[in-house]
């Protein structure tokens, strides 16, 4: 695939084409996720109802998604830590149910354990809020050739939330970021399998997430595709007023302007949604540029 830096990423045995910005569908098995925690649980106990996460599953990728970002811990603020065994007893049977559906599997994890596990289940991408700082994670990477998305967060889950500041967001996020990346390869992660994220709503404030969106294009600069995740975050609640179940117009709204400032990868809830407006984005781009 002859594509320029910041438009493909090497997920272990493919590349993923991202000269136009691609969707990234959220499956959470998690009971406490901020949107849709509980919705794969079966209500006479703990178990994952896999047959109803497969179905969200191929609706997700009839609708458009190139990815899906499978979740077994919860990240949303106040969120607590969810050991290694549960996590992986999420996870993992979701992974080997959906590995033969042909698309990117990622796995939502800030630990090496249920990483090297989700790989070894069939995953091609590792989705980390914590940028690879766990003890591991970077050789696991460079080991496997999967993709890497390394993301901005201010503290922890539990946390993060109590009084973010920062002298200038994105100077201090960029710079994290790029470091990150720097890290990443000295440990022999290969640049293209690299990916960033500003983190938005991960320790940061109304003011911070809007300057980031703003400067999206920025981040860019530094050579690597952006991932970005908006769907649902409380600064599209801040600006409506909706609640979390009614921030779909919202959320597409935001993913636009995303992918307007660069954004390749956009991880939705609402998939067929958050497609289409992008779909509509491209094209007036496309006619945009041919003038």
């Amino acid at each position: 695939m002859d594509l320029p830096h910041g438009q493909r990423v090497w997920c272990r045995d493919r590349w993923l084409d991202l000269s136009s910005p691609r969707v990234m569908g959220v499956i959470n098995v998690t009971p406490d996720s901020f949107s849709d925690g509980g919705r794969f649980v079966r209500p006479e106990g703990e178990d994952i109802d896999l047959e109803a996460v497969e179905a969200a599953a191929i609706g997700m990728i009839t609708e458009g998604a190139t990815l899906l970002d499978i979740g077994g811990e919860s990240t949303r603020p106040g969120a607590t830590f969810v050991d290694d065994a549960d996590e992986c007893a999420r996870v993992l049977p979701v992974i080997q149910r959906l590995v033969g559906l042909g698309v990117v599997l990622s796995i939502d994890t800030r630990k090496t354990a249920v990483a090297r596990q989700a790989l070894d289940a069939g995953c091609h991408f590792v989705n980390d809020i914590s940028a690879g700082q766990d003890d591991g994670m970077l050789r696991l990477i460079a080991q496997t050739g999967a993709g890497l998305c390394l993301m901005h967060m201010r503290g922890v889950p539990a946390t993060m939330q109590a009084a973010p500041v920062y002298d200038e967001v994105f100077n201090e996020v960029t710079e994290f970021l790029e470091l990150r990346a720097k890290l990443a390869m000295k440990a022999g992660v290969r640049r293209e399998q690299i990916v960033l994220d500003p983190g938005i709503g991960f320790g940061k404030r109304f003011e911070h997430n809007l300057e980031l969106l703003k400067r999206l294009e920025d981040i860019g600069v530094l050579g690597f595709p952006v991932l970005v995740g908006v769907s649902r975050k409380s600064t599209i609640g801040q600006i409506t007023g909706r609640s979390v179940q009614e921030r779909m117009a919202g959320s597409v709204a935001m993913a636009v302007l995303a992918a307007e400032r660069g954004a390749r990868i956009i991880r939705a809830h609402d998939v067929a949604a958050t497609v289409d407006g992008i779909a509509v984005q491209q094209a007036v781009r496309r006619e945009m540029d041919r003038r």
